[in-house]
């Protein structure tokens, strides 16, 4: 891999207070967090009660603000995969979390099928989806040429292995099948605002760390065609939000609210939002 120094040294602010670096990779245009834990020891720095995709719970100010949003967001996600032209409608979802996309998918007559490596979120998933959610090793079994659609809500930047993930889903989607991705994007004004507080950095769980450019000449590399990408708007006012409890040590709405805002204003020229939806077709 060609790098080009460290970019950014950031601290896992949630679980282990470790600080890691960010590494420039000038051929991708990828960062890449170092050092990357072992994964088999990975799922160490998931241990955490208030790491909200792994739960349904609304306790505060962030998760119910969280769940709020979300169900917003389930809505305009059926509505993305609904408006493509596919030959049928199975669905596989990775890093499906508590099961609420393929629930929201299933009762629209969508066949589901979700990876979820955490047991507790794949429990709370198979409740919702009559047992359609199987651990990561379950991934290389499914059959070739199958999917319609692939989704990974935020779930990209999470793989080790990507090279070998990618591959899978080249395998696993049927020709002409659609993969939607939705990854923060590095070079968003609230990413570079808040610098090693920006909470979407979110090391060493997220491994990767994206700009258009890379992410879309990663994709293609594996047999993909770019479509178009879509913003998520809402994602500069959570990130923010969480930002500035890891910069103060404590939430500042106000505050978040008008970075989340400055962030959407200048990517309305830009393009460069907070988070990114990007929809890929197979070659």
């Amino acid at each position: 891999m060609n790098k080009k120094g460290i970019y950014l040294k950031v601290k896992d602010h949630s679980v282990s207070k470790e600080t890691f670096d960010l590494v420039y990779n000038t051929h991708e245009d990828i960062l890449e967090t170092q050092p990357q834990p072992h994964p088999d020891k990975l799922s160490e720095y998931y241990k955490n009660e208030d790491y909200i995709s792994h739960t349904d719970a609304k306790r505060n100010l962030l998760e119910n603000l969280y769940h709020f949003v979300r169900s917003i967001a389930l809505k305009r996600k059926l509505k993305l995969i609904n408006s493509f032209k596919t030959e049928g409608k199975n669905l596989l979802d990775i890093g499906c979390g508590t099961g609420d996309f393929l629930q929201t998918t299933k009762t629209d007559n969508w066949n589901v099928t979700g990876i979820e490596p955490n047991a507790e979120a794949r429990k709370i998933a198979n409740t919702k989806t009559e047992n359609s959610v199987f651990d990561s090793s379950k991934l290389l079994e499914l059959e070739s040429n199958n999917f319609d659609v692939i989704t990974l809500w935020h779930v990209l930047e999470h793989l080790p292995n990507l090279e070998e993930h990618l591959k899978a889903f080249n395998r696993l989607l049927k020709a002409d099948g659609y993969l939607v991705i939705a990854v923060p994007n590095y070079k968003s004004f609230d990413a570079k605002y808040y610098k090693s507080f920006w909470a979407a950095y979110d090391v060493p769980r997220h491994l990767w760390h994206f700009s258009q450019t890379g992410i879309k000449r990663l994709i293609e590399n594996f047999g993909f065609r770019f479509q178009k990408t879509l913003p998520m708007v809402f994602d500069s006012y959570y990130v923010s939000l969480l930002s500035e409890k890891y910069k103060r040590g404590y939430m500042n709405p106000f505050m978040s609210f008008w970075i989340g805002l400055q962030s959407n204003f200048k990517a309305r020229r830009s393009g460069e939002y907070s988070s990114l939806i990007y929809i890929f077709k197979k070659s």
